[in-house]
């Protein structure tokens, strides 16, 4: 069970790495964005992310509620976010592709901090 917890939380990272990574690499990009990367990784966060809290309570480890609600609304958000982006692309709306973007790259930094500095 520990190698299978180990392994979801290599797969957060990644997804954490996908949605920042490509949020930071975008910063600056003149023309169309690429969301689909943004989009699976924080797919991989949410499902990740659900599924280590239900092995921690599963080996009776401590679990911080109220940490994890607030970590698990920003993910919620993060991913409306960058599906709001995405349906704005398809429709050519430029304003609010970028608004969602933004949106989305600076709220899972703040679930980074969420996760870091509460202890």
């Amino acid at each position: 069970m520990e190698i299978l917890r180990y392994a979801m939380l290599v797969a957060h990272f990644v997804g954490l790495a996908a949605v920042i990574g490509g949020y930071i690499l975008q910063l600056r990009a003149p023309g169309s964005l690429r969301l689909a990367p943004m989009l699976t990784g924080a797919i991989v966060q949410l499902v990740t992310g659900v599924l280590l809290v239900f092995s921690r309570i599963r080996l009776d480890l401590d679990v911080n509620e109220a940490k994890l609600a607030v970590k698990l609304g920003l993910a919620v958000l993060v991913l409306l976010a960058v599906i709001g982006a995405s349906a704005a692309q398809r429709r050519d709306l430029r304003s609010p592709t970028r608004v969602l973007f933004h949106a989305a790259g600076v709220l899972a930094i703040g679930n980074v901090v969420v996760a870091v500095v509460w202890s």
